[in-house]
């Protein structure tokens, strides 16, 4: 495991909809994208902040999506598709693991900020191609798997008052 210093190239990726789902299920509350991503970055060089996120035509999320854009985060969007049956569906899990690889030639450590339990075999090819991956979620919420795969994992539970608004 490569340590931290001040001369790594770091990218940061959230999956704001599954932050989004934890902190309001476990806490009721939002989360901090401001203190996210200082801790993310932790004084090394910030490469590239990417939120993805979800428009569901909810009333405030376009000021969600300039926010994050304001603390540095470049925002991709997708919009949430409803089929037939009523059912709806939303995520980035391949557009966030295509980002990933992407970047992985382009820096040194990639902190992904989900729970989400699906990425944990996109954490075994990056360690295998020589990035240092991080993870940041809510320790209740995240996938096994996805801990084992890491080399650093952080539980915003345990500093709820930096995490959560």
């Amino acid at each position: 495991m490569t340590e931290i210093h001040p001369d790594q190239r770091v990218a940061v990726l959230v999956d704001a909809q599954n932050l989004y789902h934890s902190a309001h299920s476990v806490y009721s509350r939002n989360i901090d994208y401001s203190a996210l991503l200082e801790k993310a970055v932790q004084e090394r060089s910030l490469t590239r902040a990417i939120a993805y996120v979800i428009r569901a035509q909810s009333p405030d999320e376009e000021s969600f999506f300039d926010a994050l854009a304001d603390i540095g985060f470049e925002t991709k969007i997708k919009d949430i598709k409803t089929f037939g049956d009523g059912s709806k569906k939303a995520d980035w899990d391949v557009g966030m693991s295509l980002d990933a690889v992407t970047l992985a030639s382009h820096v040194d450590t990639i902190v992904l900020c989900t729970g989400d339990g699906d990425f944990s075999r996109l954490c075994s090819h990056l360690r295998h191609e020589g990035v240092r991956v991080e993870v940041m979620a809510f320790g209740q919420s995240t996938a096994e798997e996805l801990r084992e795969a890491t080399d650093a994992f952080v539980d915003l539970s345990e500093r709820e008052d930096t995490f959560l608004l």
